[in-house]
């Protein structure tokens, strides 16, 4: 053959070979470029998803907000009616704009003849069972010409509604249908973003696989490292998959359950422990002095804390087991097959045995401590709810013990529980009623005997059980969140009181009120405060608000230091209650931020047979003396404790041995009666001068 032939075949097969390299190259580009593009449409459909069900959540909880603040509207009185009615309409604007987001995100359509597949997104909204579209405009339309038929009633701008009241109910069957509609609707979602991932995963395994092999017939020391990148792309899409669905059921801070995963779950438990007849234990812990290693010790050492809490739980216990977090620094642990009572008591006692041992962080011994309270399926109750509520309510018990301890849910706790409902119910209707008293205690002056403050005391005279202490009804009234309500009565009482003694020239000193942290912590306290004071026409000087330390600590972040602040800045003077009883920095002891600290009634009582006790009040009276801040102490109760509390240089007291708290007729009186008497001027006759 000669050579021109044998060129052009070369030629030929060069020019093949060529051809076919980069047909072969393109087809992987093309590969290549089609994985990247799934993998966006992927993650954008992922995000499309997670925002309808977010509107969708936002939408179940909008429906309930308007049928609650419909009722709560109607049941309001008149002057908490218009916030009322601006709330709900707030709550039917934002479910309509949320609605319309929806249709417009699904793009779905009600002439669409997709409302026939019982599959469909059209279907949930357009047809039945569920008719979302309809009941949705309907609970739309009804919270409107509700909140306008309450306007008109009310006078309030805007309110132009015509019809008759009859056409004003809002009818709690369109919001649970609506209810229902949306969660069926985030389910038919969720199947949806579930199909489309599993159909983009395929197509992506099989192009991936594809990718693979042109590779390795082509060029695999070429498309190596674009091979590396869709690899990796995949594991981090799978990761990403694996680390939402860890982060939903797991706390991120311990790695236990979470409350989520718990309130999933135990249902089954209980249904599993039924099944076998066995016992099932509900062991809620809770660290004792957690708040005061945050304070003193800062907030990484109280994640430590919490860290090596979880695992000394998982250590302690079987892999049947269930641990989890619910909070904060609460804990819970279900024990299947618990067994009998000395079977969880043995067990209770090795986990807080194991828990209370000391932890080191940081060169420094911390010494957490942690209670417990256990509630038996199927002896204390047969729900999850009630158990985690009795396992809760033993707890305190053995908080209330000391700590350190734990404790069984009895039947003397099932009575306190009963009574405690009772008692919350009670007070929900003595704060309607306005039924909370207020008592005066006065304050005076050793030296001179002179009245130098008076301080107002909440007191409950229940219709049916008489007076109830506050030490009994207090606690429950915090616990469930009406301490700021009652607060707000005993200080309108207190400075209307004092207003009319102020008018009348009856010397009280100052008013003394004691202020929570809750009621610091809502957003329109000072406002209150202020037109209560301009309304009952008492200068702001003649009033004190006693606040205890934890007060003073609490952070910049919650806005309680700024508001006292603002509120000191206004005149009124502000008193730091129980001093040394708690954790409070000598930094916020200082006549900038404080006019008097009372000390408390445990080291005034027999302070004259207490040494240690006289050396405490005498150091926080020098203390005080020399930062030029007044001081007083609660709790003098004998004539010896007075003369010890003098002899200190503790001038102004408070105590039994004064006066008892007294209603305001008879501190009226009291004050009346020691008020000083003014000189008379007589007039003689004749010549006489």
């Amino acid at each position: 053959m000669s050579q021109q032939p044998v060129q052009a075949v070369s030629g030929r097969l060069i020019l093949l070979i060529k051809a076919g390299y980069w047909l072969a190259l393109m087809i992987i580009a093309a590969m290549v470029m089609a994985s990247f593009i799934l993998l966006q449409q992927m993650m954008a459909a992922q995000r499309q998803d997670d925002t309808l069900l977010d509107i969708v959540s936002t939408q179940k909880a909008l429906s309930q907000r308007i049928v609650f603040l419909a009722s709560a509207t109607g049941a309001a009185s008149r002057d908490q009616q218009p916030a009322l009615v601006a709330a709900l309409k707030q709550a039917t604007g934002e479910f309509q704009t949320n609605y319309d987001l929806l249709l417009q995100r699904t793009a779905a359509d009600p002439a669409s003849p997709a409302k026939l597949d019982p599959k469909s997104i059209e279907s949930v909204l357009f047809a039945k069972p569920f008719h979302l579209d309809y009941f949705s405009v309907g609970l739309i339309a009804n919270g409107e010409r509700l909140a306008s038929a309450f306007e008109s009633q009310l006078a309030m701008p805007g309110g132009d509604y015509k019809g008759g009241g009859e056409r004003v109910n809002l009818d709690a069957s369109v919001a649970n249908a609506t209810l229902s509609g949306y969660a069926a609707l985030g389910h038919r979602i969720s199947a949806y973003a579930l199909e489309r991932s599993d159909r983009l995963l395929e197509l992506h395994r099989t192009l991936f696989y594809a990718t693979i092999g042109v590779i390795v017939l082509v060029a695999l020391f070429i498309f190596r490292p674009m091979s590396n990148i869709i690899l990796r792309k995949t594991h981090e899409l799978v990761d990403a998959r694996n680390s939402m669905a860890f982060i939903a059921v797991h706390d991120g801070l311990t790695g236990l359950h979470n409350r989520s995963f718990l309130t999933d779950h135990f249902d089954t438990l209980i249904k599993g422990a039924h099944r076998r007849r066995e016992r099932l234990a509900v062991v809620q812990l809770d660290l004792d002095r957690f708040k005061q290693i945050n304070d003193t010790l800062g907030h990484p050492a109280g994640d430590y804390v919490l860290v090596v809490t979880a695992q000394r739980m998982r250590d302690s216990c079987r892999a049947s087991d269930l641990c989890a977090r619910l909070g904060g620094d609460e804990f819970v642990m279900i024990l299947n097959g618990a067994g009998g009572t000395e079977d969880i008591n043995m067990v209770a006692r090795r986990i807080l045995a194991q828990i209370n041992e000391p932890i080191i962080f940081q060169g420094t011994t911390i010494l957490p401590g942690a209670s417990a309270g256990i509630a038996v399926y199927p002896v204390d109750a047969d729900n999850a709810g009630d158990l985690l509520v009795h396992a809760d309510l033993a707890l305190y018990s053995a908080k209330k013990m000391g700590g350190g301890n734990f404790s069984f849910f009895s039947e003397e706790l099932r009575r306190e529980l009963d009574y405690r409902k009772q008692l919350e119910h009670d007070i929900r209707i003595a704060i309607e009623t306005k039924a909370f008293q207020v008592y005066f205690q006065p304050q005076v002056s050793l030296t001179n005997g002179a009245i130098s403050g008076i301080e107002a005391l909440v007191r409950w005279n229940h219709a049916e059980r008489g007076m109830i202490p506050p030490g009994e009804f207090i606690p429950v009234a915090e616990k469930c969140g009406f301490m700021p309500e009652i607060g707000r009565i005993v200080i309108a009482k207190a400075i209307n009181e004092a207003a009319e003694w102020n008018r009348a020239g009856i010397a009280f000193g100052r008013l003394a009120v004691n202020v929570s942290g809750s009621e610091l912590r809502e957003p329109d306290f000072d406002r209150f405060l202020f037109d209560t004071l301009e309304k009952a026409g008492l200068p702001p000087q003649k009033l004190s608000l006693e606040i205890v330390e934890s007060v003073i600590l609490d952070d910049e972040k919650t806005g309680i230091a700024a508001k006292l602040r603002h509120i000191r800045a206004a005149g009124v003077h502000l008193e730091l209650d129980d001093f040394g009883t708690g954790y409070a920095s000598l930094s916020h002891v200082n006549p900038n931020e404080i006019d008097r600290l009372k000390i408390d009634r445990r080291f005034v009582q027999n302070i004259h047979e207490n040494g240690d006790n006289s050396k405490i009040v005498r150091a926080i009276t020098e203390l005080a003396r020399g930062l030029g801040i007044s001081i007083i102490a609660e709790g003098a109760e004998t004539e010896a404790e007075l003369d010890s509390l003098m002899a200190i240089g503790c001038d102004q007291v408070q105590g039994y041995s004064i006066a008892f708290p007294m209603p305001q007729e008879k501190a009226r009186e009291w004050l009346v009666a020691r008020a000083p008497k003014k000189a008379r001027l007589t007039v003689l006759q004749g010549s006489l001068a």
